[in-house]
């Protein structure tokens, strides 16, 4: 007995699964798919990417502000492992520590201090903004292309990878008589009659009619070799004009800004867009094309080399320069002297500064050596400031070389005792030094007479 149909009910759910909606899985962090904990396997099936995308793009967060390091510290942190309902942060808070947890708290804090001392860097801080934006919007269009083709669900990788590799079925072996399914039948021009359908294997004692042609054949022709498919050969690789590419990118950028701009800012154009054109042949490769492992790395080195040519001081400069300073008297003295990068020699041998006077001035080379050569009878006072390098003061032999990062120190140098006619002679005033050397040496000497 049928059922009435009743149009005010629900329809029931479609006989087809590929005619139901797209559900987005759940954020958790995955299993199969993980390096360190799992994190951006779980954002890449949540939003439908390339894990890939994620771990480039958080990994260079990381390197460049620290930003990759507290949201992965702390999506490992809240984010539960797939068949799991409890989240390391509250078994951290029940007391039940294992190395996963240490770890996470270990990424958030190396983190918070990256980011901490990189607050000055507007450059580096901008860059990770712009970054963290173009993967936020990069998820958000996968998720909702998603969600608008119903026919479009969720694919475990590793599963479609198992199923392509699957060896076919097993087949029956043919029944003597009947028609071959391995081969067409072949026919020659000419012939006529039936024309059998050989086995490519089968039982002994089957009977096959020929053609007389090729009956009378002795052997058969040989069949040319197959070549495969080019489209069963997977996509392309793409890593080398990525690479060379983002080469001439770097260099384009570098070049145009090299006589414009100070070394550090023009090393940070370049690498910014090798970077930028690393990050656009990985998205390109998640759609069309394909990239290995070594174009993450190049892309990682080049990160590194981003935030290392944002730490140069701006002091220094593209040109190699040797420059001498001599001023006559304590009124030519001028009170900066500034060099790019060089050696760059102060000498106020000549000077001569009153007892009861003083004479001030300030020195700066970006990277290079600093000389400066004071007056043989004067007491100087100075106030050195090298980023990265040593500093060497008379008495000091060249073999007692310090080299030290953040080099601040303040020294008063007194004058030497006068011996013999030279003590009636009436002591000198004060000069005061301040002395700056972003990477290089600071070094003092006072003047034989």
């Amino acid at each position: 007995m049928t059922q009435p149909y009743d149009a005010a009910a629900p329809p029931g759910p479609p006989d087809d699964p590929s005619e139901q909606p797209a559900s987005q899985p759940p954020l958790r962090r995955s299993k199969r798919q993980k390096l360190v904990g799992g994190v951006c396997g779980g954002l890449g099936r949540h939003y439908d990417l390339d894990p890939v995308i994620f771990r480039v793009g958080l990994g260079v967060l990381a390197v460049t502000g620290g930003l990759g390091l507290i949201f992965y510290g702390f999506a490992w942190l809240f984010v539960p492992l797939d068949d799991e309902d409890e989240n390391e942060a509250r078994r951290l808070l029940t007391g039940r520590v294992d190395g996963a947890t240490l770890s996470a708290v270990l990424f958030a804090l190396i983190g918070c201090g990256l980011f901490l001392s990189m607050l000055r860097n507007g450059t580096v801080l901008g860059f990770a903004v712009m970054l963290s934006i173009a993967l936020t919007g990069a998820a958000y269009w996968s998720q909702r292309r998603r969600l608008a083709d119903p026919g479009t669900g969720p694919v475990d990788p590793v599963a479609a990878q198992v199923a392509s590799v699957a060896p076919p079925e097993t087949q029956a072996p043919p029944v003597p008589g009947a028609p071959s399914w391995w081969r067409d039948p072949i026919v020659k021009d000419g012939t006529t009659g039936p024309v059998g359908t050989g086995y490519l294997w089968g039982p002994q004692n089957a009977v096959v009619e020929e053609a007389p042609e090729r009956a009378r054949s002795a052997a058969p022709a040989p069949r040319p070799p197959r070549r495969p498919d080019p489209a069963s050969r997977g996509p392309r690789g793409i890593g080398g004009r990525v690479f060379l590419l983002a080469v001439l990118a770097g260099g384009l950028g570098t070049g145009l800004s090299w006589d414009a701009r100070p070394l550090g800012t023009s090393l940070q154009i370049g690498l910014s867009c090798a970077l930028a054109v690393f990050g656009l042949g990985i998205a390109v490769s998640a759609f069309r094309g394909r990239t290995g492992v070594g174009t993450i790395l190049l892309t990682v080195i080049t990160a590194l080399l981003l935030t290392g040519a944002s730490a140069l001081p701006k002091q220094i400069s593209t040109d190699w320069m040797r420059t001498n300073w001599q001023p006559a008297s304590a009124s030519d003295v001028r009170p900066r002297y500034a060099l790019g990068s060089g050696v760059g020699t102060l000498d106020l041998s000549d000077v001569r500064i009153p007892a009861d006077g003083s004479v001030a001035t300030r020195a700066e080379v970006g990277a290079g050596r600093l000389k400066v050569v004071v007056p043989k009878d004067a007491t100087v006072e100075l106030r050195m400031n090298v980023g990265l390098g040593d500093v060497r003061l008379p008495g000091e032999r060249r073999q007692d070389f310090d080299l030290r990062t953040e080099h601040f120190r303040d020294e008063t140098l007194k004058p030497p005792k006068p011996s013999g006619a030279a003590r009636s002679d009436k002591p000198a005033g004060t000069l005061r030094l301040d002395l700056e050397v972003g990477v290089g040496q600071v070094e003092v000497a006072r003047a034989a007479k």
